[in-house]
């Protein structure tokens, strides 16, 4: 347990908006945040790439760190917190060095924690430390406390989340302004929205690591990023967003993680969801999670996945929960109980699909196409078809009954052989969420 006669003091290493805002929220909240931590907590030192840059906050009261392994090594220091960011380099060295000295880790880097939580969890556990990461997942949305305590007496069979505000938006600006993702994604990057290079966000590698996080505490086993089948946005197209529409779905870039027995299956993919349901209704750069639990049902919760404050407010949680002796392990039990796991593709998956083709208007091609699915053993529960008289082609979108998503993998590389099918097809999830 801590001493709550001493102040908890900590380090700050990166002060770019999230670091920044670490400190306004304690400069603007001190008399709070100690009340609820029973203890004074200090900031000590800080240190970033460039001393005399400009930040818009006071940070004159506190030492500036000569470097990083300096602050790593400080023994005035309880823990740091590292805003470097990162999977490697720097924010890896510093990390490993202020565990081996005895600090406790709060992070917002779900990269780093994505690639090497096991392994730096395992060696937090051997120095007695903990790593705490509130904000690498969903900004200012407690889904890492509600998993690691306040579902613990669950057993998670599924996790479901729209986590990156980026693609949301995008989305959801399509829906709304009938524009397509090359102009809305320009937009979104003069509004700061999206990253000069949106590959990140666009292609689902952030919302991954983010759901590699979640689906390690939810069940209990090692961080594996490796076998994440992972898919972007960029081919949504305004026809795919339209037909989700008519047939009463939106599209969302949904991150799934669900176990049954010893196999786990996780995949970051777009997906359709009905429009009035619970992922379909968050809109704009709203982040959301889902839980399936067996005593707790269904849990969802909503909110900023981004930003200066909602991510600064859980960076401070995590300070807060430290500085109380609140010390967990880093996926909810010690590395040697977490479960090993058969981790399984998405083709064992049992879902309904849309399927959306480009094809000549012809007779007989609708014929051709669902001859293919029928070969395979798929089933057709709806169907759209609109004709383009001036090319001659035609666009077809199909809602199959639920089966097996290898299934419709097959049936859709059969369809793609046929003479009168223009355009690679879409294939797309349908989770009832």
């Amino acid at each position: 347990m801590s001493d709550s006669t001493k102040p908890f003091r900590i380090g700050i290493a990166g002060l770019g908006t999230v670091g920044c805002g670490v400190v306004k929220v304690f400069q603007r909240n001190t008399d709070v945040i100690t009340t609820r931590s029973s203890r004074d907590i200090e900031i000590i030192s800080v240190i970033a790439a460039n001393k005399n840059q400009e930040r818009g906050v006071d940070l004159s009261k506190y030492e500036w760190a000569s470097s990083l392994s300096d602050m790593a090594q400080d023994k005035r220091l309880d823990a740091v917190v590292e805003m470097i960011g990162g999977s490697d380099g720097q924010a890896k060295d510093f990390i490993i060095e202020a565990i081996k000295n005895g600090k406790h880790i709060v992070t917002a880097n779900k990269a780093l924690l994505a690639h090497h939580g096991f392994e730096l969890s395992k060696l937090a556990e051997d120095n007695n430390v903990s790593i705490t990461y509130e904000a690498a997942v969903a900004g200012g949305i407690p889904i890492i406390k509600t998993l690691r305590e306040g579902l613990a007496a669950n057993k998670i069979t599924t996790v479901y989340g729209i986590l990156n505000g980026t693609c949301n938006y995008i989305l959801s600006k399509m829906r709304e302004t009938e524009r397509s993702f090359d102009d809305v994604l320009k937009e979104a990057q003069e509004k700061g929205f999206a990253e000069a290079d949106p590959s990140f966000d666009v292609d689902g590698i952030d919302a991954a690591h983010k759901l590699v996080l979640l689906g390690a505490l939810a069940f209990g086993v090692k961080p594996d990023f490796k076998s994440l089948e992972i898919e972007g946005i960029s081919h949504v197209t305004m026809r795919d967003i339209k037909h989700a529409d008519d047939l009463g779905y939106r599209i969302k870039l949904i991150g799934m993680v669900q176990r049954d027995g010893d196999s786990v299956v996780q995949t970051m993919a777009p997906c359709f969801v009905p429009k009035n349901g619970a992922m379909g209704s968050v809109e704009g750069a709203y982040n959301a999670v889902m839980t399936q639990g067996d005593f707790s049902d269904e849990t969802f919760i909503v909110g900023q996945g981004a930003g200066e404050e909602p991510t600064a407010s859980s960076v401070v949680a995590d300070i807060i929960d430290l500085a109380k002796g609140n010390y967990l392990p880093t996926f909810g039990v010690k590395v040697k109980e977490l479960d090993k796991v058969e981790w399984q593709g998405t083709e064992t998956l049992n879902c309904q699909c849309y399927i959306h083709l480009h094809v000549k208007d012809v007779p007989g091609v609708i014929a051709d196409i669902t001859a293919c699915l029928k070969d395979k053993n798929v089933s057709i529960d709806s169907f759209i078809q609109k004709g383009h008289e001036e090319d001659g082609t035609a666009s077809v979108a199909i809602i199959t009954h639920s089966t097996h998503f290898k299934k419709v993998q097959n049936a859709i590389n059969s369809v793609r052989e046929l003479s009168s099918v223009l355009d690679k097809p879409t294939l797309m999830r349908i989770e009832d969420i």
